[in-house]
């Protein structure tokens, strides 16, 4: 089966995670993207403290009526912080016959050189960036943090970068939706609506559960 893997914080998940999600999955011809909150992410706190079980249970609001979309509460289950090599390794030994694809934005994929043991990403998965449309170079390779370049080659039959261990890289654009879970946050804690920018049942859920009301610790 051809696998996205799609995580984060998601707190909470919104329009703009679901339409690059749904952009990749027709792009790479996914059969099924998992999304997978993080309970301890490397990179930065969750902001409110909200609970992983509040994040869990949005995902699966939002996803609920897409066929191909899967919530996965896998992270939890893991004990530390939830690095992505490490989660990839677990992914393969529980679905072995599983082609991944592991989806990142732009600016994760510049900083990915400060990930732990992030060559190994790239011969566990196959990396799709999700990028600006008016992001490009007539050299895909260059698009590539230094320490990276030389251990891809150009695939002109898949028209993007192929890894020395068989796996690709693959740039899709996506659709700019100016939608941020920060933005989010504040806009509930002023009283104001956040329909449009979350599905109907991540909004309902979060004004059932008084979600964000509270001054934020963290970013």
């Amino acid at each position: 089966m051809r696998t996205g893997i799609f995580g984060g914080t998601f707190n909470p998940i919104h329009l703009a995670h679901l339409r690059i999600a749904e952009e990749v999955r027709e792009a790479c011809a996914l059969q099924r993207i998992l999304f997978l909150p993080a309970a301890l992410p490397p990179h930065k706190e969750v902001a409110d403290g909200t609970p992983f079980w509040h994040r869990l249970a949005m995902v699966e609001a939002a996803v609920a009526d897409h066929p191909d979309f899967v919530a996965s509460d896998f992270e939890v289950h893991r004990s530390g912080t939830n690095y992505s090599v490490d989660t990839l390794l677990a992914l393969h030994k529980l679905y072995p016959d599983d082609e991944f694809y592991f989806i990142i934005g732009l600016d994760s994929f510049l900083e990915i050189t400060s990930w732990k043991d992030y060559p190994r990403l790239f011969e566990l998965a196959n990396v799709v960036v999700c990028h600006r449309p008016d992001y490009g170079t007539d050299d895909p390779r260059k698009r590539l943090p230094v320490a990276l370049a030389r251990q891809f080659c150009y695939d002109s039959d898949s028209v993007n970068l192929r890894h020395k261990y068989g796996k690709r890289l693959i740039f899709v654009a996506e659709t700019k939706l100016a939608i941020s879970s920060t933005v989010i946050r504040g806009q509930v804690r002023e009283g104001r609506s956040i329909r449009y920018l979350v599905p109907a049942a991540v909004e309902a859920y979060i004004q059932k559960h008084h979600l964000y009301l509270e001054k934020e610790d963290n970013a």
